[in-house]
């Protein structure tokens, strides 16, 4: 880009952000829109388009923070009773410490965070921070973050609040954008972006050339070449001429390396190439790896894997290339194998409550991991290859892969849970099959209890949440006694050449042969 075009994009961003500013306000206040409008076209000098990317932008931010509300409510209950629970270990154990004292501190905060979370929705407050609140909290540390003197943290605060726009685009106009318009001459696109009249500026458009996305190309031409004007007919038997095609959006953002360009697509489907009746893949997502069990038709366990993913330590791009290259690998085991991705229905926010009472060294490394990138990223690779996604209740999914699955099939607790969770996704037995639990521990030995009584008048998850009291307290013996901490037992010979990838020969004999299959299920199957 030129310095001018670079100058042009700052001005843009920089009226961008004080509309928005200025109309965050007057919208909570409840002034009509079409007052607002009129004012801001003329006050701006903005088009009513700009004006509506502007208002769609800020109704989305209030629409997430309002959605958001209650579980952040729960969420700070939950902190405050974990909270609660330490600072009362704390005080048996070190009372009169720095790390009580600490604690303490920390549960006042969360109480008075709390009471202006409930406060909010009875008054209608939307607590929104343009140009976020941790760079808004470093004004108060200058010396600690970096800066000489509060003139250096303002100058990046400005920065900040006036770093990106975004244009708003529809599937009813030229390109799939009002705003800003492209074209491909030869395979790059042209963007001719319509600049606001308060800029003040020679020219009313800007136009960028030889602009290439590196992900993503072929679905922006795709959406390019579906705008076509059409002939309809309304309900009085009037013909008119409208344009349909796929909606373009584009949001400008300023960064280190300088003006970067997002273009959003509606997504358009692929067709499936997986099917239950060949089987299922289960996923269970830890903070260190992924743990990886495919199963065949019967519910018989095929192959089991294990990802490893340590992020502690790594930046976020890190983080963000390590996990999806894991994502990728499993759609690809999926995609060969034609079976479905199973995973669990986790609750996120359950995740980041376990931080206020857990030791410091996981909790580092829970806070490294992103359960939602991951399981985000999980359902986008499958989109794009057509592997369908089945999501379960994870209930009782590790208990029951520890104790029916891990000692039976030689497999560690977490890909017996994600053996589990593939038999929930294809809606298969959950019953005990053992009497006498044996299972694994991290250090290689094991732990032995009596199952409970199941009473078959229940639901089998009333069954397995006695077995999960069972299982703590005999893991608590079994750090009380020591033998947690005793060496690993060595690994046999046959068991290090297997690593970390195990085929099994579980598939019963002739179980997917043609013979045995009826005419509508031959036709379902993918081979």
């Amino acid at each position: 880009m030129t310095p001018e075009q670079a100058s042009s994009l700052d001005a843009y961003a920089a009226l961008h952000g004080r509309a928005g500013r200025s109309l965050f306000p007057k919208m909570r206040a409840g002034i009509p829109l079409n007052e607002l409008k009129r004012w801001f076209l003329l006050r701006f000098g903005l088009t009513a388009r700009q004006f509506n990317a502007i208002r769609v932008e800020l109704e989305g931010k209030i629409a997430s923070i309002q959605e958001r509300r209650p579980e952040w409510i729960e969420e700070a209950k939950e902190r405050i009773q974990r909270a609660e629970e330490a600072m009362a270990r704390l005080e048996k154990k070190e009372p009169g410490s720095s790390v009580l004292h600490q604690k303490k501190r920390r549960l006042a905060i969360l109480r008075t965070k709390l009471e202006a979370l409930l406060a909010d929705p009875e008054s209608g407050q939307v607590r929104l921070c343009f140009g976020s609140r941790r760079l808004f909290r470093k004004q108060f540390a200058l010396e600690e973050n970096g800066y000489a003197d509060h003139t250096a943290w303002k100058k990046d605060w400005q920065s900040e609040r006036s770093s990106q726009f975004f244009v708003l685009g529809s599937k009813d106009e030229t390109a799939g954008n009002q705003s800003c318009q492209a074209v491909a001459p030869d395979g790059s696109l042209r963007l001719r972006l319509r600049l606001p009249d308060g800029l003040g500026g020679p020219s009313r458009h800007l136009v960028l050339e030889g602009v290439r996305f590196a992900y993503g190309q072929e679905a922006i031409l795709q959406a390019l070449s579906a705008s076509r004007i059409v002939t309809a007919q309304t309900k009085t038997g009037k013909l008119v001429r409208e344009r349909e095609g796929s909606a373009v959006s584009y949001r400008f953002v300023r960064d280190r390396s300088g003006w970067r360009v997002f273009a959003s697509v509606e997504a358009q489907p692929v067709a499936l190439v997986t099917r239950r009746l060949a089987g299922a893949v289960g996923l269970d997502i830890n903070e260190d790896h992924l743990a990886v069990a495919e199963t065949e038709r019967f519910g018989n366990l095929v192959r089991i894997r294990r990802l490893g993913l340590n992020l502690y330590g790594r930046s976020e791009e890190q983080a963000k290339a390590a996990i999806g290259d894991a994502c990728r690998e499993i759609v690809r085991a999926c995609t060969e194998s034609g079976k479905p991705l199973v995973i669990e229905r986790l609750d996120l926010c359950k995740r980041k409550v376990e931080l206020e009472s857990v030791d410091p060294v996981r909790a580092r490394s829970l806070s490294s991991f992103s359960y939602a990138k991951a399981i985000s990223m999980l359902k986008a690779a499958s989109f794009r290859a057509g592997v369908e996604v089945i999501e379960v209740n994870p209930a009782y999914t590790s208990v029951i892969g520890a104790v029916n699955h891990a000692r039976r099939h030689g497999i560690g607790s977490h890909q017996g849970a994600a053996y589990a969770v593939a038999r929930r996704g294809l809606g298969l037995s959950e019953r005990p099959s053992v009497r006498e639990a044996i299972v694994p521990t991290r250090n290689g030995g094991y732990v032995t209890f009596v199952l409970p009584v199941r009473n078959r008048t229940k639901h089998v998850w009333s069954f397995w949440a006695g077995v999960r009291k069972r299982l703590k307290a005999a893991h608590a013996a079994h750090a009380r006694s020591g033998a947690n901490r005793l060496p690993p037992a060595p690994l046999s010979p046959k068991a290090r050449a297997l690593g970390a990838t195990r085929a099994l020969p579980a598939e019963p004999r002739h179980a997917n042969r043609r013979q045995h299959c009826s005419a509508g299920v031959l036709d379902d199957l993918p081979w």
